[in-house]
């Protein structure tokens, strides 16, 4: 007697539901993804009970033809692919042919449906295990409607699962925000009991897309994003990532779609890792909705059956192109750019830190804008520091002492702005151009606050900088520039450093020997499992050299590169700049605070210390005079 026996179509179909179809999002998912690819324009949902009772989905795509709609339910039928040659380049986003036949085995399901070349619409209904179709005349416009009644009702186990229709429908919201984010010429409505939870129309303009995006994601992300589009080698990113300073708890805000595909992907997460890396305050998330566009056949889409996952052809060129693309765009940021477009107001409701704010991200980052103070401003040759004053600095932390990093002193005659006395009072208010126009981004320094903070005046109304931070930033930066300029030193251990590591991390080190020397790391392999570390960067001659060393193997493994060495090395900078920056309690000068100001204009990243916290705030004239009910 043989033990090996065919599945039935129906088990096998049930067992294929447990792959795609999870919940009621995940059905949603998949109608959704079959009226786009139908080149829908309009796509309307109804939901019941989270979905449990009732998902409608509703397009005027091209529909299906009556001779069709049995085959559309079986498994393994689809309209999308037709040989493995379509199957390595997939354009579409549903493609397997499982999702309706899989649907229909666990729930009650009718498809309505009509071509432009039919006369009449026609209905299938199936239900549950019976699985035989029945096709009758309907009524229906061109496009197609399919309703789902009553999931996984003739299999209670798998409804035991479910969550509370909240938590139901706020996945089934999340579903559909991300499909609307992917396909900005579609329009979306979204009812949850008859109730209009969502109405968007299609985007067509840069306006309409941030409208959406807003709507979707929140206005305040769009206030504090920057606009990313960037070309390169086939490979396109555009889209919105958020300052810095607007920062998450939680990895909710994150939305990456490749060929309008949205997907999870550990090499794009580190990738957008890498680029918020010193800029991001501990244990805070970035926000970003990115777009890649990339040629079809480059990117296998076929990995998960969720499709979720994607695995790029190149995907040490997909890594770098996307964090040298947000590692750029980040940097270019500067104080006047958060002061385009209307002031988004101040201050977080719990998602966002107190910061900086930018108004509608719209058109590519302007340049700097220029100043009076120009002529203080770091030049490239300056930022470069004398070897006799590097040796200084780091002699004078070993000693346990700290340097104050002196700031450029402006005379006051041609600032035309005069210093604060001893006693604190301002004797004049500095003298203003005599335009906006001509006004720099952070404005003029007005005052000390407490020895810690600078007041400015600018038209836009009061500027708050923490001197220390911003002064953190600008010392950082321009240590950085330092040691590029001077490449990475190596230094030769007195004894080896033997390590015990599986064949594959030996191999690995062996392999990439002049690139990790290229990063100051000497490794010799000098058995089948066993390396020797001779050489180390001369910056870290005080660092943990074995878990450097299995880090930077560890990455190489799963990123095929590493940015380690670079991590700890600007960590240490970083510790360096905060003992070198101007400390609380320090009394600055008029043109000492309006020297700091001008460098923040010029420095990148300047809008948030090494750590991720905000160098500077604004309270707009509006604000001001909420504060004291002026204008009631």
């Amino acid at each position: 007697m043989s033990v090996i026996k065919l599945l039935s179509p129906r088990l096998a179909n049930q067992i294929a539901a447990g792959e795609v179809v999870e919940r009621p999002a995940s059905v949603l998912k998949e109608l959704v993804e079959n009226a786009l690819d139908a080149s829908a324009g309009q796509i309307d949902v109804d939901v019941e009970q989270g979905g449990v009772k009732l998902i409608r989905v509703r397009d005027n795509g091209s529909g299906i033809g009556a001779a069709d709609l049995p085959l559309a339910l079986s498994r393994h039928a689809t309209s999308k692919i037709s040989s493995l040659d379509d199957l390595e380049a997939v354009a579409s986003l549903g493609f397997r042919g499982e999702a309706l036949a899989s649907i229909s085995s666990v729930s009650r399901l009718a498809l309505t449906s009509r071509t432009e070349q039919q006369d009449a619409a026609s209905r299938v209904e199936v239900e549950g295990r019976e699985m035989e179709a029945r096709i009758s005349p309907a009524a229906h416009p061109v496009g197609t409607t399919v309703e789902v009644r009553d999931l996984f009702f003739n299999t209670p186990a798998r409804r035991k699962f479910l969550r509370t229709e909240k938590t139901e429908f706020n996945h089934l919201e999340e579903c559909l925000r991300r499909q609307a984010l992917g396909r900005f010429d579609t329009g979306f409505t979204l009812r949850h009991n008859q109730k209009v939870v969502q109405n968007l129309r299609p985007a067509a303009s840069q306006l309409d897309r941030e409208r959406r995006i807003g709507a979707l994601c929140g206005q305040k992300f769009i206030d504090n994003a920057v606009v990313i589009d960037a070309e390169a080698t086939g490979l396109r990113l555009w889209g919105w990532v958020a300052l810095p300073t607007f920062s998450r708890s939680q990895a909710d805000l994150q939305y990456f779609f490749v060929n309008n595909r949205v997907i999870r992907d550990r090499l794009v997460a580190h990738a957008v890792r890498q680029a918020y890396r010193d800029v991001l305050y501990n244990n805070r998330h970035p926000a970003f909705v990115l777009y890649l566009e990339v040629d079809p056949a480059t990117v296998d889409v076929n990995v998960h059956p969720t499709k979720h996952e994607v695995r790029f052809r190149d995907g040490r060129l997909v890594h770098d192109f996307i964090f040298r693309t947000l590692h750029k765009a980040l940097a270019d940021v500067r104080p006047d750019d958060h002061f385009r477009g209307a002031m988004a107001q101040s201050g977080a409701d719990g998602t966002a830190m107190d910061s900086p704010v930018t108004g509608p991200a719209t058109g590519q980052l302007p340049a700097p804008a220029a100043s009076p103070f120009a002529g203080h401003r770091p030049q490239p040759a300056q930022k470069t520091w004398e070897a006799r004053d590097q040796m200084a600095f780091y002699q004078s932390l070993n000693q346990g002492g700290g340097v104050q990093t002196p700031l450029p002193v402006e005379p006051a005659a041609e600032s035309g702005l005069q210093s604060v006395p001893a006693s604190g009072l301002l004797e004049a208010a500095p003298t203003r151009p005599s335009s906006d126009g001509d006004e720099p981004p952070l404005g003029y320094a007005v005052a000390q606050l407490h020895g810690i903070y600078i007041l400015a005046q600018s038209h836009q109304g009061m500027i708050v900088v923490d001197m220390h931070a911003a002064h953190e930033r600008i010392t950082y930066e321009r240590m950085k520039l330092a040691l590029a300029a001077q490449d990475l030193k190596s230094q030769p251990l007195l004894v080896p450093l033997s390590l015990a590591v599986s064949q594959k991390e030996a191999a690995l080190a062996e392999s990439h020997g002049e690139e990790l020397l290229r990063l100051g790391l000497l490794i010799e392999r000098i058995g089948p499992e066993t390396i020797a570390v001779r050489q180390l960067p001369a910056l870290l001659r005080g660092a943990d050299a074995e878990q450097l060393v299995r880090d930077v193997l560890a990455d190489l493994i799963e990123h095929g590169q590493s940015d380690r060495v670079e991590a700890v090395t600007h960590e240490l900078l970083g510790t360096m700049a905060c003992h070198g920056s101007v400390r609380a309690n320090r009394q600055l000068t008029i043109p000492e605070m309006n020297a700091l100001l001008r460098d923040m204009e010029a420095t990148e990243r300047s809008g948030q210390c090494n750590h991720g916290r905000p160098t500077w705030t604004l309270l707009t004239l509006a604000e001001l005079d909420k504060l004291f009910l002026r204008g009631r």
